[in-house]
């Protein structure tokens, strides 16, 4: 993930200088999840969550993981404010596309929703629908943000809000079972040494550099195209 987030923070600052900025949270830990809403950077945090009581219960259950030989999952929460509309595609270079294609680049992660994600399949489409209103300036915005920002692969200049899911680190200090290839029986194996119990806390400056670089891309797709005004970073 080393040149993920070199080449992310690059982006990072390139599009800080379009108004575009990227902040995240550790949105859950196991079955321990964040309070409040993710309205600014935690990342000048020791721990990056908006509750820093439920960041200390998340703490909490790492240890006992650690404590217990084993591991543990989470969920990191992304956005991505200033983006305009109108980046991405309907199809194959859709934002989600662009997003999920490098978020899947990050060791461990097993799943990405956006908005409200898997939740939208309990909900009516009067439920889910985004409605649309003009701001005090005049801008097109949404009353709710369930689409995260995106609409048929297309920013819709609200957030880019997204969740990742990290899968608990493999390599534990519990026995575990698995093959004998030369053998051609079961047998256990436990690995000594340290050993994170869990990587969520490390990957969240990895999920800002993807998204960073994605929202960069596709900014520089667009100016390929021609549909935006001539600039230069």
């Amino acid at each position: 993930t080393a040149p993920l987030c070199v080449a992310g923070g690059i982006c990072l600052q390139l599009l800080e200088r379009r108004g575009i900025t990227v902040i995240s949270r550790i949105a859950s830990i196991a079955d321990v999840g964040d309070e409040g809403e993710l309205t600014d950077s935690t990342a000048p945090r020791s721990f990056p969550t908006v509750s820093e009581e439920r960041g200390k219960a998340m703490l909490d259950v790492i240890a006992r993981a650690r404590a217990e030989g084993d591991s543990v999952g989470g969920v990191v929460e992304c956005a991505v404010r200033g983006v305009p509309a109108g980046l991405g595609d309907p199809m194959f270079s859709g934002m989600e596309n662009r997003i999920a294609q490098i978020v899947f680049g990050i060791p461990a992660v097993k799943g990405i929703e956006f908005g409200a994600g898997f939740g939208a399949a309990r909900l009516r489409g009067s439920e889910n629908n985004d409605a649309f209103a003009l701001a005090p300036d005049g801008t097109v915005v949404t009353a709710t943000n369930r689409c995260g920002g995106i609409l048929g692969g297309i920013t819709t200049g609200m957030p880019v809000v997204f969740h990742v899911a990290f899968k608990p680190t493999p390599t534990i200090g519990k026995p575990q079972q698995t093959v004998d290839l030369l053998e051609k029986k079961t047998v256990e194996m436990r690995f000594a040494g340290r050993h994170d119990p869990c990587i969520v806390p490390r990957a969240v400056p990895a999920v800002e550099a993807a998204a960073a670089i994605a929202v960069y891309d596709a900014l520089l797709a667009r100016r390929k195209e021609g549909r935006d005004a001539p600039w230069q970073d």
